[in-house]
């Protein structure tokens, strides 16, 4: 009898609503209803009524996903529900859930469309930049090393270590690429990744590895790729990455900085591990280890479709051994998580790798949503900068994201040439084809397909438009509205009490955690409100005859 009631209830809602019913079996027929989307609405408004964190965030995670721009967004959500069975528009991501959202403003201060290093100096210490610098403001010039002097941005990383706190870093790319570099180092080139790619006249400066593990032996947690910059040139690589060539991708100068970052954590007694494959990884016991060094790969780690889960860690497995590892500290943990690779595989034009990497992003922000306190940790999660990947034409429902659009369930022929198309498309890339290519025939679906660009170049260029934020925990409202990029480490640091906004200098969030019961209103519509007093009735009649 229980399993009754549900098809009572969709027929119910069918007569309400006057849907004529149909032999013919039809799927997500409740969306058809009104009252439906009247519930769904409810829900999240009172969702959000309840949620109004507003005390000190002792926790900081700052979760990048790198070039995921809206119509990356979108299009991940609906791959991940279809990956689920479901038809995907309505799927929800983890963050997704999340109270509160806003747009950052991504330009710099000599680019209309940012790269990856301006931007992460912004969204990391509060200071927008020329394109190509991190850690440096705009008074340096790139590759000119001493204009650097006097130039240095400090991070909200650094800002949290000064404060007592414990600090670590997660990409899925090398860790010393232009988004985990500007959480530590200062640099008048984005590319300087180890000495051998250092100009002889800007011998001066400090590669990035090097700066990683000389200037910064603070860092807790270090996680994810480019062994190669931290090794000598010859070095037998120790996880004997095959794709490691020595004449390329290593150090110049003979010093082995693994060995230098253990033999500092030795010299002051501190635990520590190294690891370099998930084996390692998964021994590391997270109840004696207070510092974490991780290198994966010789380069970026492996796009998620292709990753050896029984060799290579995956971006939630990292994210879980760190926080296991910085939630220690009684004074809390700033913790920066990138989902890197999603920004490579659009330059590819390669939407399958890229929005794979999406859902493998939201994975890793569902687990710490698990492993955290909502009263005690802020989590952000943001872009630096969108991609020109549209989500175009009319599809039905439900149909393949990464397959051809159709309308009305029959493939669509309106384009002018009379030949199919993709729903994702990119305006430019190496996808440009003079004459269009006819992919009836063509399995868009491949992970490694090349999807088309109107405009021919050899690498798909970042895209300008605003990046959204999505934010709970507390004073996660700071991140409604719409602000310049380098407003975030600024609302972080004033939610968390750091930096500029330290105890005993410009003050800090000190207000206790305020919830906001949901008041509910009287729907002023007659015809609703007779609608639901017809439902209510019938329900109850429905639930008298069942009990």
């Amino acid at each position: 009898m229980a399993s009754s009631i549900p098809i009572c209830l969709l027929l119910l809602g069918y007569f309400i609503e006057g849907v004529k019913l149909s032999t013919t079996p039809v799927n997500y027929g409740y969306e058809r209803v009104s009252t439906y989307w009247y519930d769904l609405a409810e829900e999240e408004l009172f969702a959000t009524l309840r949620e109004r964190q507003m005390g000190v965030a002792k926790n900081v995670i700052l979760f990048l996903g790198d070039g995921m721009g809206m119509s990356t967004v979108t299009a991940g959500r609906i791959l991940a529900g279809q990956k689920l069975g479901k038809r995907g528009e309505e799927h929800k991501l983890s963050f997704d859930k999340f109270p509160y959202t806003g747009l950052s403003r991504t330009y710099n201060t000599n680019s209309q469309i940012t790269d990856s290093a301006s931007s992460a100096t912004a969204f990391l210490s509060g200071v927008k930049t020329n394109q190509g610098l991190l850690g440096l403001n705009g008074s340096a010039k790139r590759g000119i090393c001493n204009t650097t002097t006097g130039a240095h941005a400090e991070s909200i990383l650094r800002w949290s270590a000064n404060a007592g706190k414990s600090t670590g870093i997660v990409t899925t790319t090398r860790v010393t690429h232009a988004t985990p570099g500007a959480a530590y180092a200062h640099s008048a080139e984005r590319d300087w990744e180890s000495d051998r790619a250092v100009p002889a006249s800007e011998k001066d400066c400090e590669d990035i590895a090097l700066q990683l593990v000389v200037r910064n032996s603070d860092i807790n947690v270090i996680m994810g790729g480019g062994r190669a910059n931290f090794y000598p040139e010859g070095y037998p690589d120790p996880n004997h990455d095959p794709t490691f060539n020595t004449t390329k991708a290593s150090r110049l100068d003979n010093r082995n900085l693994v060995e230098e970052w253990k033999s500092e954590k030795k010299a002051r007694n501190a635990n520590h591990q190294f690891v370099y494959d998930k084996a390692g990884l998964d021994k590391v016991d997270v109840s004696k280890t207070n510092y974490l060094l991780g290198l994966f790969k010789q380069s970026h780690m492996s796009y998620e479709v292709v990753r050896n889960a029984t060799q290579e860690p995956s971006l939630t497995d990292m994210v879980e051994k760190a926080i296991g590892i910085l939630s220690k500290n009684k004074n809390g943990f700033f913790l920066l998580v990138e989902g890197g690779r999603i920004d490579h595989g659009h330059h590819d034009t390669q939407a399958s790798l890229s929005l794979h990497e999406v859902v493998a992003f939201a994975d890793a922000v569902e687990m710490a949503t698990r492993m955290t306190s909502k009263s005690e940790t802020l989590m952000v999660v943001t872009a630096d900068h969108s991609h020109v990947m549209n989500i175009a034409g009319y599809a039905s429902r439900g149909n393949p994201i990464l397959g051809l659009s159709d309308i009305n369930g029959a493939q669509s022929l309106k384009s002018l040439d009379k030949m199919p198309y993709t729903t994702i498309v990119y305006g430019n890339g190496p996808g440009y084809n003079s004459t269009r290519t006819n992919l009836t025939d063509v399995n868009t679906q491949d992970k490694y397909y090349v999807y088309q660009s109107a405009v021919p170049m050899k690498s798909e260029t970042h895209g300008g438009e605003d990046v959204p934020i999505y934010a709970t925990g507390p004073h996660s409202v700071l991140f409604t509205g719409v602000h310049e990029q380098n407003y975030i480490p600024m609302a972080v640091a004033y939610a968390s009490c750091v930096g500029p906004y330290e105890k005993g200098k410009k003050g800090c969030a000190k207000q206790e955690i305020e919830v906001v019961p949901p008041i509910k209103c009287k729907v002023s519509n007659s015809n609703t409100l007779n609608k639901s007093s017809t439902i209510l009735a019938v329900l109850s009649l429905l639930l008298v005859i069942y009990l």
